[in-house]
């Protein structure tokens, strides 16, 4: 049975943790660096996934005596193999990238609250006021929609009487 220590138990593990921590930390950043901005962008639902799946094996990896760095390196080579395959074929197959990303949802359009994706998304109103405020609009005479975006954030379009060709019909046409 493992002794059981509270306080101290000697430099060694301290040693083990500072280089071990440094080598994989940097082993991290090199993976990232070299899988492509995809792995830093902002996060749909897998690359929340991803993200947490890599703090949890980065930790595991600091205190897990019996984890070598090599392992540690191959852990996070095939978190980051996933994420790259899985965006590799969401962007060439629609019906995937729908079953692994959400789509942009329209809560407010031409001074009226849709209440119903309001509640879909579980908004409230005041949540949707903050955005306008963040962006420094005076009023909501001013906004013509506010958009949740896939990553959670929120797009505060300024009324311009564009119409049809908006960067947002297709949310107008879903909302028909």
């Amino acid at each position: 049975m493992d002794k059981i220590v509270i306080f101290w138990s000697g430099w060694e593990p301290i040693v083990r943790i500072v280089v071990v921590g440094t080598l994989t930390y940097i082993g991290i950043i090199i993976l990232l660096r070299v899988s492509g901005k995809r792995t830093l962008a902002s996060m749909n639902a897998f690359d929340f996934v991803i993200t947490i799946a890599m703090g949890s094996a980065f930790g595991r990896i600091l205190t897990a005596k019996k984890v070598s760095i090599a392992e540690s390196l191959t852990t996070f080579l095939l978190l980051v193999a996933l994420q790259y395959i899985l965006s590799y074929i969401e962007v060439r197959s629609s019906s995937f990238s729908k079953l692994i990303t959400s789509s942009p949802t329209l809560l407010f359009y031409n001074g009226s609250f849709l209440k119903k994706n309001m509640l879909k998304e579980r908004i409230r109103k005041k949540d949707l006021i903050g955005a306008v405020r963040k962006k420094k609009f005076s009023s909501l005479n001013e906004v013509e929609a506010i958009i949740l975006e896939t990553d959670g954030s929120f797009s505060v379009i300024r009324k311009s009487g564009t119409g049809a060709n908006s960067s947002y019909q297709n949310l107008l046409d879903k909302n028909a």
